[in-house]
Formats: structure tokens, C-alpha cells, sequence
């Protein structure tokens, strides 16, 4: 689909992503919990402006490395697979109380503190260099295009589950507290899929 290489599996990727515990995630329930629903929306779009401004520098590398070396490119594909694999190991064997620390986040500079939050998280771009280079088939990539069609599913996406989690955040917040075993089960598992991930897209 426009150059994208297994567009379902891309989709399931972005939403793996999107369930792991970050900055993004503490920032949208910290914003909920302050400013109810209006105040979670607006950290959602701060969120989504971020990574759309990190997504598009990651863009620029990609597309640079892709249209003059090509097999260098191949290589950053089984880099990036080898680093999906690695952020599922680190979940599978995980201590417990290893979490990311929650954010503060002051009152009414939802959307402001979200984007801040989200650009400067040193992982994100790292992620998206990672992520990107995965999901292209360079026999049909289309260029600009392709990458339009990629931000603009994240972006999508995003929207969707970011607005769904600030929604349902009290909720979230009191089945995290009250199980503990559980959400350590989901990101183990979250770290299994990771893991399959890399080996699939690794695979020829």
C-alpha cells in the first residue's frame, strides 16, 4: 500500500508502541486527571504535534539514506529490527518498580508541556529511525507520498488511542494500582510481540 510494507502489521506496531508506558502516556493521564477531558485532549494534540515534528526529521534521514545508498539502507532495516528486539527483551526481563518516572504537569499548559515532553524525549527519534526504515519496500516506495501516508496513519492512530486513554484514564490508573501482576503481564507480553516483530521483519 503506497510503498508501505505490510500496512497491518505497521498499523499493530504503532498501537504496541502507543501501550507502552512513557513520558506520552504519564503526561495524557497527569493532564486528565488535572484538567478532565478538555485538559487530556489538549495534551493529546501537544503529543501528536511532537512526534509528528520528530517523525519528520526522521523522514528527511531516511529518505536521504534510502535514495543514495541503498544497501546501507537494508542494513539501518536490520538494525532497526535488531532494536525492536532489544526494547522487547528489556520488557520480558524487566525488574519490577523499573518504571518511567510520572511527569508534572501544570495546570492549564496541557498542550504546550505534551509537545515539550514529546520532543524531548532522546528515545523518540531514535525509535522513529529505527521504526520507519522497516515498514518501506523500496521496490514501490513512493517518496514524499509514502511518508505522508506513513505520519498520517500514525497521527491517526495516535489521536484515537491517546483521546481513548485520557477517556478511560481514572479507570486505567485504578486497574494498574489494584494489579500490579497484571501490568506486568501486559508488558511482557508487550516485550513478546516486540520481539516477534524484529525476528518477522528481519526475516527475508
Amino acid at each position: 500500500m503506497l510503498g508501505i510494507a505490510d500496512y497491518g502489521a505497521f498499523c499493530a506496531a504503532i498501537v504496541l508502541f502507543l501501550a507502552l508506558p512513557g513520558p506520552g502516556t504519564f503526561c495524557l493521564l497527569a493532564s486528565t486527571g488535572q484538567g478532565g477531558m478538555r485538559g487530556g485532549a489538549a495534551a493529546t494534540g501537544g503529543v501528536i504535534l511532537g512526534d509528528q515534528v520528530l517523525l519528520w526529521l526522521a523522514v528527511a534521514g531516511v529518505a536521504a539514506l534510502l535514495a543514495a545508498h541503498p544497501l546501507l539502507f537494508k542494513a539501518v532495516q536490520y538494525l532497526g529490527a535488531g532494536y525492536l528486539a532489544w526494547i522487547g527483551l528489556k520488557l520480558i526481563f524487566a525488574k519490577p518498580g523499573t518504571r518511567a518516572s510520572p511527569v508534572n504537569i501544570r495546570p492549564g499548559q496541557y498542550a504546550q508541556q505534551a509537545f515539550f515532553i514529546t520532543l524531548l524525549n532522546p528515545k523518540a527519534i531514535v525509535f522513529y529511525m529505527a521504526f520507519f526504515p522497516l515498514f518501506i519496500d523500496p521496490a514501490t516506495h513512493r517518496g514524499a507520498l509514502t511518508f505522508a501516508a506513513m505520519a498520517a496513519t500514525i497521527a491517526v492512530i495516535s489521536a484515537i488511542y491517546c483521546l481513548l486513554l485520557c477517556a478511560f484514564a481514572q479507570a486505567v490508573s485504578q486497574v494498574v494500582r489494584a494489579h500490579p501482576r497484571v501490568a506486568r503481564g501486559l508488558e511482557k507480553l508487550a516485550g513478546v510481540f516486540l520481539v516477534g516483530f524484529g525476528i518477522r521483519l528481519a526475516a527475508p
